[in-house]
């Protein structure tokens, strides 16, 4: 009698061309999964091609702008059929963070809500069938995105459309809280990326392997939670 090794698991990141999502990447990479990384259309060789040279046959790079909803329609087509462990949804914009909320630009405010809560809920609805009954689905939020915590103000729209994505996910989770699957939303610290700036408390390696950590101790937790890159729960 022959047995064969079982499959890896693989993760399905959106938004995994450079930074955070990158970095998830290689670290789920190292950890033995597979993985689906996703890129936007015109973004040329990134960070995410190299890796995927350096894992052959492990990590496959698909194009999408999350704020297109042909192209969400689309991956979800070219993927149908395949099962992941988890999905995770890496995205986020902002604007002039000193800009008060009574003087931000119409299309401004638009365009961080869309990029920020719209586009990844909209993208975790289309591709929720795609993840195992008892896997995980996440989502980027900030600690900017809690209320309890904002005794500074400043960067408020961006503030306010983590916010915003913490309560669409909320209402996601509870419809589907006799499921036997995981909900998180990750709050990553101040990070130096291209959005936290260079200088922005924790390094990428400070945060990211902790922040895999926390997913894979989440998996065996159904229902949503609110944590940091630590595992502590972000007050609402």
């Amino acid at each position: 009698m022959s047995s064969s090794a079982p499959s890896p698991a693989t993760i399905l990141i959106i938004g995994a061309s450079r930074g955070l999502g990158h970095a998830m990447a290689a670290e789920f990479l190292k950890k033995g999964w597979n993985a689906v990384g996703t890129v936007r259309a015109g973004a040329g060789r990134t960070v995410l091609h190299d890796l995927a040279d350096d894992f052959p046959g492990r990590l496959e790079i698909e194009v999408l702008d999350i704020n297109e909803p042909a192209q969400v329609a689309a991956i979800r087509e070219r993927l149908s059929g395949r099962s992941f462990e988890m999905l995770f949804v890496n995205t986020g914009t902002t604007n002039n963070e000193q800009v008060p909320i009574g003087r931000v630009p119409t299309e401004d405010f638009v365009n961080i809500m869309v990029t920020n809560a719209l586009s990844p809920m909209r993208v975790i609805e289309a591709l929720q069938d795609l993840v195992s009954p008892a896997g995980l689905i996440g989502a980027m939020s900030s600690g900017q995105g809690s209320i309890s915590n904002n005794t500074t103000g400043m960067r408020e729209v961006y503030r306010g459309s983590k916010a915003a994505l913490n309560m669409f996910m909320r209402s996601f989770a509870v419809r589907q809280s006799g499921t036997a699957r995981a909900f998180i939303l990750m709050a990553p610290g101040w990070v130096q990326t291209e959005l936290g700036g260079p200088g922005a408390r924790l390094t990428i390696e400070e945060s990211v392997p902790n922040l895999v950590n926390v997913l894979l101790a989440k998996r065996e937790r159904p229902g949503l939670e609110y944590l940091d890159y630590l595992g502590r729960t972000v007050p609402w």
